[in-house]
């Protein structure tokens, strides 16, 4: 396993434990997220925003890796299943991402998944008002 892998891993474990501070400490200040295929964003304050979309209501999280590998480029490839456990119901969403990585920080972030599929299960699950999880600060 190569750094950039081991650093990957190391994030869905932070993302496994839904701490906001732990998981933007995996971005460069300047990193580019594009959750596709929804608008791309920058930095810390806009990635939290977009993962906040489902880290928030979830009471537990997993990201299971199928695939892992590596571009000669040193782009970390993963097959994946994310799960999250919303008001007891685990939604589960396919997908397919690449990382990018310098001096140990994500730069670059893409997921790829079918946003269809996504929207009808947390659709199935509405946010109630007022009663929002906070993650680990």
């Amino acid at each position: 396993m190569t750094s950039n892998q081991g650093a990957a891993l190391a994030f869905f474990e932070a993302i496994r434990r839904n701490d906001k501070a732990e998981i933007l400490a995996f971005f460069d200040a300047n990193t580019f997220y594009h959750n596709i295929p929804m608008d791309p964003v920058v930095g810390h304050d806009a990635i939290w925003t977009m993962l906040a979309i489902v880290l928030e209501r979830s009471t537990e999280v997993e990201w299971v890796v199928h695939h892992i590998a590596e571009s000669g480029a040193g782009v970390v490839l993963t097959e994946r299943t994310d799960r999250f456990l919303i008001d007891g119901t685990w939604i589960e969403y396919p997908l397919m991402g690449a990382m990018e990585f310098r001096n140990g920080k994500i730069i670059a972030w893409r997921d790829y998944f079918d946003l269809a599929q996504c929207t009808e299960q947390t659709h199935s699950h509405p946010r109630p008002a007022g009663n929002e999880r906070q993650p680990n600060a």
